[in-house]
């Protein structure tokens, strides 16, 4: 970041904290999405089950070790870590305008007490 923020560069900033927000959002809306249909999928799964597996337990070990549940799992895990890169992106923007804004405070601060 700059040293000195100028207002061209601030409203930058805070176009980007539009486009960011946005971004995390529909990251956010995929983790949660996956979460929910997680449990459907595990449900799924367990009513696939073979005959073999005749208790709770055994069909839900069939879900849990099911190729497309793994599949999945592993959707989430990049889902997640989209949604958190987007998430401290605009953190990080946020605090750069708190930045600017405290420079903005200082400078005048200091102007009236010259």
């Amino acid at each position: 970041m700059p040293k000195k923020i100028d207002s061209d560069l601030l409203v930058e900033r805070i176009e980007k904290m539009g486009a960011s927000a946005s971004r995390y959002a529909k990251a956010k809306a995929e983790v949660d999405y996956i979460k929910e249909y997680r449990k459907s999928l595990k449900s799924i799964l367990m009513q696939q089950a073979p005959k073999e597996c005749k208790t709770d337990k055994m069909r839900e070990a069939y879900a849990y070790s099911h190729q497309e549940y793994l599949d999945l799992l592993a959707g989430f895990k990049v889902a997640d870590e989209v949604a958190e890169e987007n998430r401290w992106a605009l953190e990080r923007l946020k605090i750069e305008v708190e930045v600017w804004r405290t420079m903005q405070a200082n400078d005048r601060w200091q102007k009236d007490r010259v």
